[in-house]
C-alpha cells in the first residue's frame, strides 16, 4: 500500500494542504470557507517529506521563483493528463484560453472538456491552471476562488523578470 504524506502550508491566498507519496506531489488543496482539511486514515504528517514543495511554493509566493522543479504525480485520465501537461507549458505571467489549450492538445472541439479537466487539476499553482481565462479575457472558475486566481495572476505580472529561478 502506498504511504501518503501531508503537510499544511499557509499562503497569501489562504491555507493550502499538500499531499504526496514517495513518487511525488499528488495534490495541493485549498481550504475554503474555514473547513479544515483532515487527512485520511493512514496518512502521515510529514513536513520533511514535503519540504521541497513547501520551499518552492514559499519562493514562488515571495516572487523569487517562476518555475517549479518537483516530481509530480497527479492522478487522472489520459485526457486530463494531456491537459495538465499542456498547462505546464504556459509561461509565467502569461494567460491562455480554453480554446487555445484545446488547439494545443490537438482537440480543437474539446474546449469544454479542456475546461472540465482544468477544473479537476489536483496540483494548482504548480500546474498553472490559474493562467487559463475565458476567450473574452474574463476570469473563470478556480478551485481556490476567483480572488485567489486574480491574486496569482497579478502576483506573476508584478514579479515577472524579478524571480531568480
Amino acid at each position: 500500500m502506498t504511504q501518503i504524506y501531508y503537510d499544511p502550508l499557509p499562503s497569501p491566498i489562504g491555507p493550502l494542504f499538500l499531499v504526496a507519496d514517495d513518487d511525488g506531489l499528488r495534490e495541493i488543496r485549498f481550504e475554503l470557507e474555514r473547513r479544515p482539511h483532515t487527512p485520511l486514515e493512514g496518512w502521515a504528517h510529514s513536513p520533511q517529506k514535503l519540504a521541497p514543495v513547501r520551499r518552492q511554493l514559499e519562493e514562488y509566493f515571495a516572487g523569487d521563483r517562476q518555475t517549479f522543479d518537483l516530481p509530480l504525480k497527479p492522478l487522472g485520465t489520459e485526457f486530463q493528463q494531456s491537459v495538465w501537461h499542456a498547462l505546464t507549458t504556459i509561461p509565467y505571467a502569461t494567460t491562455t484560453s480554453y480554446g487555445q489549450l484545446s488547439q494545443q492538445i490537438e482537440r480543437p472541439k474539446a474546449s469544454r472538456a479542456v475546461g472540465a479537466a482544468n477544473g479537476r487539476n489536483p496540483i494548482p499553482i504548480i500546474i498553472p491552471c490559474h493562467r487559463v481565462i475565458g476567450s473574452n479575457g474574463t476570469l473563470t472558475g478556480f478551485a481556490g476562488g476567483l480572488a485567489a486566481k486574480q491574486w496569482l495572476l497579478e502576483h506573476e505580472e508584478k514579479c515577472q523578470g524579478f524571480a531568480l529561478v
